[in-house]
């Protein structure tokens, strides 16, 4: 069926195309543009004459006066800014604040301004477009669209609206998608996530589903609850369900059971939001990585991991950085944040163009013995062992167990299975021999019989939303760690297992 909509996408996504290119192209020149551009603008502020900003006018005289910042050391400047002061962290009032969990600050208020705002919705809607432009396939854009996100009720606070970002985005989808948008407003404003689901399930049963999106926990939550009200799989739900967009976590330890749930495969999009910016999304089916926005009024920093912890880790651009190396994320932005550390780590899969992939949280490791595992070492050991086997996992999390009853120390792997394997010995064999080959610290740790081989806990079904609602993060853009050094979470999960 001819459609205007879709029609009008192909010429649009290749416009969008070509404009990407052209600041992709041109990498270096663009991240120069954007600092100087930041630097101008934020001088007059009470931080730009703090750091004598009117003096600046290279990297290396910016790192000399500008220190790298977490929330706790930026929030002096923060909390005069929610307490109505202008120009303090950038020229006027921010629009938003972004309210978000932080796990040292108790509640965060990211500044969200009427220069950074427009960045969020272009590249979410340039993601899209990117797509469509790659493969042609724009069929979707007639059919009802899906995101999984937090209440879009935003409160005031001195003159300023405060809400999560995911409901202040809501506030800005395109008129012309207006109509295929769900869940509706008032299902949108349900607070309770369990509720919110269980009407978002009724809501969209009987529409024509093509994209539906959300961070992969939550989504997998959706998912469940339609098969169990159905009996039917997914995707013969939603027969024209074809692009699932997903944020937030690696979608690849859920792949297997979301292509179980769904019962055939989908285009999936990555995409790399975050109250701070949207910092990258996947711009090639094919490519491992998603394109860092460097024309998004960000200006990036980059300090490797093993080194961040020093007295004065050295900080580069992007024009020295290396492929494959465990980088901190340092952004300076147009809503004000400065030399900020998001927490993220990051490594390059491209530098022709600039494609990142998120490799974990640099307070997200396990160094209990030495060992320095990520991320990214983890979710790569489940997926090698799961890969070609009919196990599925619904989630896990590690830790290290330091005074085990008997024996030797391990790391203690917190898994829930959708289904688990015949033989749990076997399974964790192979996520051990590929933690091993990854981490050579984990190696010699093993060999030099510092630590015995990782073990499985089992924990019981649903037990993991289990967790999260006690702790009041069920749903929206709430994710457990995917491992932590200590055992707080470890003993929290003890208790559910199987």
């Amino acid at each position: 069926m001819f459609s205007l909509k879709s029609a009008l996408a192909i010429p649009f996504a290749k416009y969008v195309y070509k404009k990407t290119q052209k600041w992709a192209n041109t990498p270096i020149k663009t991240q120069e543009k954007v600092f100087k551009s930041l630097i101008e603008q934020a001088t007059n502020t009470v931080f730009g004459k703090d750091h004598n900003f009117q003096n600046i006018t290279s990297h290396a005289e910016f790192i000399e006066r500008v220190p790298v910042r977490d929330y706790e050391a930026l929030k002096p400047y923060v909390e005069r800014v929610v307490a109505g002061e202008s120009d303090i962290l950038w020229k006027g009032k921010p629009t938003y604040f972004a309210k978000t969990s932080g796990t040292t600050s108790g509640s965060k208020y990211i500044p969200i301004t009427k220069e950074s705002m427009p960045t969020h919705v272009e590249a979410a809607r340039n993601a899209i477009l990117m797509y469509i432009h790659e493969t042609g396939n724009s069929k979707f854009v007639n059919g009802k669209m899906i995101f999984l996100q937090g209440s879009p009720i935003l409160k005031e606070q001195n003159g300023v609206q405060l809400g999560r970002l995911s409901g202040i985005v809501a506030h800005y989808v395109p008129k012309y998608l207006q109509k295929n948008r769900l869940p509706s407003w008032e299902t949108n404003c349900i607070e309770d996530w369990e509720t919110k689901v269980d009407a978002i399930v009724e809501e969209t049963l009987p529409e024509n589903m093509t994209v539906i999106s959300g961070i992969p926990s939550w989504v997998q939550m959706y998912f469940e609850k339609l098969q169990q009200k159905t009996g039917k799989k997914v995707g013969d739900i939603f027969k024209n369900f074809n692009l699932f967009i997903f944020g937030g976590v690696n979608y690849e330890p859920y792949r297997a059971k979301f292509e179980n749930l769904i019962g055939r495969k989908v285009d999936s999009i990555e995409l790399y939001p975050a109250s701070e910016g949207f910092f990258a999304f996947q711009d090639k089916q094919d490519q491992k990585g998603m394109l860092l926005q460097l024309n998004s009024g960000i200006f990036y920093e980059f300090i490797k991991a093993d080194e961040f912890f020093n007295e004065n880790p050295k900080r580069i651009t992007i024009a020295n950085v290396e492929l494959n190396v465990n980088y901190v994320m340092i952004i300076s932005t147009n809503a004000g944040l400065w030399a900020y550390n998001i927490g993220d780590t990051v490594q390059f899969t491209s530098t022709k163009p600039y494609r990142v992939i998120v490799s974990g949280r640099i307070k997200h490791f396990i160094s209990a013995f030495g060992e320095h595992v990520i991320g990214k070492e983890v979710e790569q050991a489940m997926q090698d062992a799961v890969a070609g086997t009919n196990i599925r996992i619904t989630e896990f999390t590690v830790a290290p167990q330091i005074n085990p009853k008997a024996g030797l120390p391990y790391h203690e792997w917190f898994i829930e299975f959708e289904n688990e394997p015949d033989d749990m010995v076997t399974l964790a064999e192979k996520i051990d021999q590929s933690l091993q080959k990854q981490n050579s610290y984990y190696f010699d740790l093993i060999e030099g019989k510092v630590l015995q081989p990782l073990k499985i806990t089992k924990i019981k079904k649903d037990g993991f939303q289990e967790h999260m609602k006690s702790l009041g993060k069920l749903g929206g853009q709430n994710k457990i760690p995917r491992l932590s050094n200590d055992r707080k979470i470890a003993d929290k999960l003890s208790t559910l297992k199987v």
